[in-house]
């Protein structure tokens, strides 16, 4: 029985985002019998303090895993591990800054998710991205495995830190379910949209999102989009839905969790606009592409290779309003690249590899 601590995530049942996610399906039934998860999880976050969750024992640290505390609640975390474990797997690298005293106090292997280049978001002040980095150097530097979710994360880790890493993506097909007809139906209704003739979109709204491209774009066309995001989070999300809710085309959405409503939404749409420009894998990038939509991405190295070269791309808002406006846009290979290569049961198999 091998004995695996993750750390770094706000913990299970996934209720943030991507790394969230990732736990939620590499444990449980996609789970091989021989191994032991132990989840540490912020008890911020959960009024409801389990003990265990499909099968994974829950550890709960009294901090917040975002935001100001977030490196404190990955350094409590691998404190707690105590050598009880025969790997810890960190997600993110907030905390690794931390990793040279915990090589010296703590025998367990240390694999390293690195995410998606966070000291390079815009997001982030000079000193946030100034210890981001030197944390990302650490965990390059201490890991006994390091983990990368895209091509171009990759080969950016062998360039800079002339390093070999683990390639493993996301997983997707968590989206996949069976929702009648009639419900679907209702969705769309409340949404104000008929099925095949709308646009959607779903991201944080942040300028590296290229939410205003996007918006600007459909601006200028007679699609319909719906938007779905936290708009109400920054100003720069306040100021484009007061600029661009005045269009009858665009349905900007707060954000939406339900999966049954995404899924409608989803799989009736024509086509997935995507304006991620940093990161890695973008989990809501694989999640699209269950669906076989046309997907119109942004072009970066990562949502090229995350797509096989196999989707539309676009970089400003002319490019995109081209493509919107164009006839015959097929997303078949979208699905069949999806199945083969971002299944879950796939992707926990690749990280019980490491272990």
């Amino acid at each position: 029985m091998k004995k695996i601590a993750i750390i770094g995530t706000v913990g299970v049942p996934a209720c943030y985002g991507g790394f969230e996610t990732l736990v939620e399906n590499i444990i449980g039934d996609n789970a091989s019998d021989d191994i032991e998860y132990t989840v540490f999880c912020s008890s911020k976050s959960y009024k409801e303090q389990k003990q265990e969750y499909k099968g994974a024992k829950l550890e709960f640290i009294n901090l917040n895993a975002n935001g100001a505390q977030s490196t404190l609640y990955d350094i409590v975390s691998m404190m707690k591990t105590g050598n009880k474990y025969d790997v810890a797997l960190v997600l993110g690298v907030s905390g690794c800054i931390f990793l040279p005293i915990f090589r010296l106090w703590f025998r367990n292997k240390l694999i390293v998710n690195i995410d998606g280049l966070e000291h390079r978001r815009d997001k982030w002040g000079k000193f946030a991205k100034w210890f981001l980095r030197k944390s990302e150097a650490m965990a390059v530097r201490y890991a006994d495995v390091i983990v990368t979710d895209n091509k171009g994360i990759q080969d950016y880790v062998s360039e800079v830190y002339n390093k070999e890493s683990a390639l493993i993506a996301y997983g997707g097909d968590h989206v996949e379910r069976e929702i009648p007809g009639d419900v679907q139906d209702k969705v769309l209704r409340e949404y104000g949209v008929e099925k095949g003739k709308y646009a959607i979109s779903v991201c944080r709204i942040e300028p590296e999102n290229n939410c205003h491209v996007i918006l600007d774009a459909f601006s200028k066309s007679n699609k319909n989009l719906i938007y779905i995001g936290n708009w109400e989070r920054s100003e720069y999300g306040r100021e484009l839905k007061e600029k661009y809710s005045k269009f009858p085309n665009i349905n900007i959405h707060t954000p939406e969790y339900d999966l049954d409503t995404l899924y409608a939404l989803r799989s009736n749409a024509e086509m997935y606009i995507h304006g991620h420009s940093a990161g890695g894998t973008n989990p809501s990038l694989v999640e699209a592409m269950f669906f076989g939509k046309p997907i119109l991405a942004y072009d970066v190295i990562y949502n090229r290779a995350t797509t096989g070269e196999q989707a539309y791309y676009f970089k400003d808002s002319d490019s995109l309003m081209n493509l919107i406006n164009q006839e015959g846009l097929n997303g078949d290979a979208m699905r069949v690249m999806a199945q083969e290569q971002y299944t879950w049961k796939k992707i926990a198999s690749q990280y019980e590899a490491l272990y």
